[in-house]
Formats: structure tokens, sequence, C-alpha cells
């Protein structure tokens, strides 16, 4: 039977580890094995633009997308910008993917408050719509207020048009401002009955706006080895990185995890690292962690897509020794590796 993986986009996150500007025959490998889409995230590595720009040049034939640039960290003005740019390099290449970001991120690494999030990006996808018109835009919005401000190199002009904007959703506020605002939403850390969840709440709100279908891009964690044990034992730090953020630990909650997380929860805050990863129960990892061997890393992927996702994008985790380059070629659409 045909998968799922076979009809629809399917991405990679970039860069790779290494020099960035070594890496344009990595990301023209990419095309060669039948991926369709390119994806940055932004956190504490290269920004999330810088490595889709050389990739516009690199492997024209990609689409690319942020996932996520923070709302936070550029004001409305530049951010404006740096899309229109992006657009400009990769025509009708780019999703503009757009979140929040979480108070570890934007306050503690950026030394900018994290107040009102959710208003935040409302205001900045509605912002956004407007300055691609190229009209001079004088607005207060909730969070910031904009002044004559009128973006020079402005996409809604283009025969492309203003590149799609996806919002980084997690629980249902975003989730229903995603549909309803934007083009659809990318979500992350999540099992597939969680998507099943998500994904219908996305595609109700777009459905109730009178938006067309909404793009649901998934950014999933996977490792394709077979050594069971030691993936799970290193993975559990990494699922602990993520689930202690208080944006992921509510949303966890929300989700319905609070009885399997909890003492793990109660160790982690009492400042028992070690016996926190202890009392996290395997079946978490297993639930957000795509692991196992490549076929049965496909199966799970494609799971994730009859559960809803429009856009799968693979983040490769180098746990139990797996070689990054070797996991995207076993990896690849079947046909092309």
């Amino acid at each position: 039977m045909a998968s799922h993986l076979e009809a629809i986009g399917y991405g990679m996150t970039v860069p790779f580890g290494g020099p960035l500007g070594d890496q344009a025959d990595r990301f023209r490998a990419l095309v060669r094995l039948g991926y369709t889409d390119a994806w940055t995230a932004e956190a504490d590595g290269h920004d999330g633009l810088t490595p889709l720009a050389l990739a516009s040049t690199w492997a024209p034939e990609l689409r690319l997308g942020t996932a996520i640039l923070p709302a936070f960290t550029r004001g409305p003005a530049l951010l404006a910008q740096s899309a229109a740019s992006m657009a400009a390099a990769a025509p009708g290449r780019f999703v503009l993917g757009l979140g929040t970001s979480s108070n570890v991120i934007v306050e503690r690494w950026n030394g900018i408050g994290f107040e009102t999030p959710y208003a935040r990006v409302r205001d900045t996808v509605r912002f956004l719509r407007e300055a691609f018109t190229g009209e001079k835009v004088t607005r207060s919005y909730e969070s910031f207020d904009v002044a004559g401000f009128r973006l020079a190199n402005a996409p809604g002009g283009t025969p492309e048009g203003a590149p799609p904007i996806v919002v980084a959703a997690l629980r249902e506020g975003m989730l229903r401002l995603a549909g309803r605002e934007a083009d659809g939403a990318v979500v992350n850390w999540l099992s597939v009955e969680d998507t099943t969840r998500v994904t219908a709440i996305v595609r109700g709100a777009a459905a109730a706006a009178g938006r067309s279908e909404p793009e649901l891009v998934a950014r999933l964690f996977v490792c394709p080895s077979t050594e069971r044990d030691l993936v799970l034992a290193q993975a559990k730090r990494l699922v602990a990185a993520y689930v202690n953020v208080p944006v992921y630990r509510a949303f966890h909650e929300w989700i319905g995890r609070t009885e399997v997380l909890g003492e793990h929860w109660e160790r982690w805050d009492a400042g028992d690292r070690a016996g926190s990863l202890e009392a996290m129960p395997d079946e978490v990892v297993d639930d957000l962690l795509v692991h196992g061997s490549p076929d049965e890393c496909r199966m799970h992927l494609d799971r994730y897509v009859a559960a809803g996702i429009t856009t799968p994008v693979l983040s490769i985790v180098p746990l139990a020794g797996v070689d990054v380059d070797a996991a995207v070629r076993d990896l690849a659409p079947i046909g092309n590796r």
C-alpha cells in the first residue's frame, strides 16, 4: 500500500551540524532524495532566516519555512522586512511560521518581556497582513503601536503574492487563531492522538471563518535506531528539556498528561533532575519521539499524516550513535533513497 507521505509535502529541519557555509551539497541532497521542504527553528543556534536565504540559491526547488520566528524578538516592521525579503528570494516558496516562542528564549535570553503572548502573535499576524499590501500602516494594536510604516518591497504587489503565515500553536486559543486568521498552524512535541485533537480545532476554526483548508505543519523529532533502551535513556533528557518549559508544560497538562508526568514534574520542581528522569515513563518518549527502524519510523510518520498533518517536517535526533546524513537518506520518500 502506498504511503500517505508520497502525496504530501515532506520536509527536513535545517541547517545540519557543522559549518553553515559548507552545507550546499547536503541541501542539494534533500532535493535528490525527494524532500519537498526545508524548515528552520530559531532558539540558541543559527537564526531562522540565514539558512533559508542560502537554501534559496543552493536548492531553489525546495519550499522554505520558519518553524518558528518569535513574534517578540523582532519589531513588527523588521519582521515584515525580513519576511518580504525571504519572499523575494524564494518567490512563491516561502512560508512564514510565527509564534510566541517561550519565556526562556524571549525573557531570559533576549531581555524582552514575555507579556500578553497571545495578543502579540494575533496583532503581529494582523499587522503583517496589512503591511504586505504596501499600504501605510498607522494603528494601535493591543500589544504594540505602529505609526506611518510602509513596506517598500511589499510582496502583496508581486505575481506570487504575500507569503502564507502559519502560527505555532499549542493550546486551544492559539490553535483557533491559526485557523481563523492565519493560513494554518505549526505544531510539535505531540503524539499521534494529540494530533487528531489539535488539527480538528484548527480546521474547525478555519471552516467557521470561511477560510480555505489550512496547512498543518508538524515538526517531528525522529531517531531511526533500533537500540530502544539506549534511545529511551538518552531521549528522556531531551523530552524533559521541553516539557518543563512553562508553555509546553501547560500544553501537556491541557492535552491530558498531568497524571503520567506528575511525578516527573514534582521531582523536577524539587531540583531532583536525576530522579525526575527516572520518573518519566517510557510511554511518554514513545508518544513524543519517532524511533525504531527507518521503516517503523516511516509508518509512525504516516500515522501523523492520517491524523491530519499536511506537512511533516523531520528533525533528526542523533541519539544512540545515529548518523544524521544516513538518517536523512534512510527516511527519504520511498523510491528516492
